[in-house]
């Protein structure tokens, strides 16, 4: 679990695929601070497993799924990405709960410019609707962001300088994709509201059959 807070940007040495994977080594300073064999880290919002490090960098394997639903596999050697160790009970949640399970990709359609701000307009796909919500959260490429307003098929986020600067999205252009993580209490709520959507509505008979009354 994460917080969607980047600790650091990190670039990658190598990238070996092998099969439908991929092994990546990525060379990194802060993360490596107290990072294990089998630990978690955030690869640009994607979870991935630590199965070697030394010194400056660590090393992951990217199965099938990540490869098929992420830019791992567009990924080259020297591309930047926001990395995140995974959080401990004792810190801070600055950010909102993400799982580091990218739900896919999202088109930016444009990034303006304001005054102290960037405020960056995407897709909204059918399958994310459910999701997004005004002042709600959504994880882009790993970096925890607030909904600062949605139409029928966009959604917009305000990123402040400091995020700008010290994630990768200093690099965003239009046309780009970014790894998109939907809140994860919002699918939960979605998916157990979906149980009850075709049965039929209360009504006082209900009620009494219930035993309310």
């Amino acid at each position: 679990m994460f917080t969607g807070l980047v600790e650091e940007i990190g670039k990658i040495r190598t990238i070996r695929k092998s099969g439908n994977g991929a092994t990546l080594i990525i060379d990194a300073v802060t993360v490596m601070e107290g990072l294990a064999i089998g630990d978690s880290v955030s690869i640009s919002g994607a979870c991935q497993t630590v199965v070697d490090g030394s010194g400056n960098s660590f090393t992951v394997e990217a199965v099938r799924e990540t490869m098929e639903r992420t830019k791992f596999r567009d990924w080259n050697r020297g591309d930047q990405v926001n990395l995140e160790r995974a959080m401990r009970p004792v810190d801070r949640l600055g950010g909102h709960l993400v799982q580091g399970h990218v739900d896919g990709l999202v088109k930016v359609f444009e990034i303006k410019k304001l005054q102290g701000s960037y405020r960056i307009i995407l897709e909204l796909p059918e399958n994310g609707k459910p999701f997004i919500v005004e002042k709600g959260s959504v994880a882009l490429d790993g970096v925890s962001l607030t909904v600062a307003s949605r139409t029928e098929n966009k959604f917009e986020v305000e990123v402040i300088p400091h995020t700008m600067e010290n994630t990768t999205f200093k690099h965003l252009r239009s046309g780009d994709k970014v790894h998109v993580e939907w809140d994860i209490i919002a699918k939960y709520v979605h998916n157990m509201l979906g149980a009850y959507k075709n049965q039929d509505s209360l009504s006082p008979e209900k009620l009494m059959e219930f035993g309310f009354g």
